[in-house]
């Protein structure tokens, strides 16, 4: 378990995310996203938080774009919440944390 975001590519998703015994949230962005920068460091907070209870992955939709393709992410950031392999939740753009874990804490 790690006490921040960690990364994930198209090759290592089903394993770090479908396959996880604790809920997923993955936050897919890009390096040029302006309101992906503003959340990264809520989710770290979030992270740090919620450490055994939420696993938090970062996914670069520039270099993974198969991942982006099959969930139907069209904008970034998007957040989605993966619990037993399937998508419970599906959040996009900026929001602050409180808003983010009112969202979430049904899946948690």
């Amino acid at each position: 378990m790690a006490s921040k975001p960690v990364p994930v590519t198209d090759k290592t998703f089903d394993e770090e995310v479908l396959k996880s015994p604790t809920p997923v949230l993955v936050d897919f962005w890009a390096a040029w996203c302006g309101p992906c920068k503003m959340i990264a460091p809520v989710l770290e907070e979030i992270a740090r938080e919620k450490d055994g209870a939420l696993k938090i992955v970062k996914l670069d939709v520039d270099e993974n774009p198969e991942t982006a393709q099959k969930y139907g992410v069209m904008s970034i950031p998007t957040l989605l919440v993966f619990k037993g392999g399937r998508e419970v939740n599906r959040l996009i753009g900026y929001m602050p944390k409180n808003q983010i874990l009112q969202k979430i804490g049904a899946n948690l």
